[in-house]
């Protein structure tokens, strides 16, 4: 059984800063792809960013300049630094993960909500 469980956020202000952490577990042989997607009310789930292995990163031209996407491969976990949030940030952020136990799976977690205010 592998879980992805994520945390980090909260209510903030307009221009405020967060931290989400994603920490995946269970019989976890290797993570490939990382990566943060968020769904605000009425809306469908979108992309905001995705890290490779290595390290390579994409961002939702959206978040550009203001989120950055990280992880630890040692640790099995991922984290998305979030500043100069705006309102219409707000969403649940969900992390998901592409995992390798005895096969390869897509996983989700069970989502987080972000609050901006204005």
């Amino acid at each position: 059984q592998v879980q992805l469980v994520e945390s980090g956020g909260g209510l903030v202000q307009a221009g405020g800063s967060l931290r989400l952490s994603c920490q995946a577990s269970g019989s976890i042989r290797s993570i490939n792809r990382m990566g943060w997607y968020r769904q605000a009310p009425g809306k469908q789930r979108e992309l905001v960013a995705t890290i490779t292995t290595g390290g390579t990163t994409d961002y939702a031209d959206s978040v550009k300049g203001r989120f950055t996407i990280s992880r630890d491969n040692a640790k099995n976990a991922a984290y998305l630094q979030m500043n100069s949030l705006k309102p219409e940030d707000t969403a649940v952020y969900y992390c998901n993960a592409e995992i390798r136990t005895w096969v390869t799976g897509n996983y989700w977690g069970q989502g987080t909500q972000v609050t901006v205010s204005s």
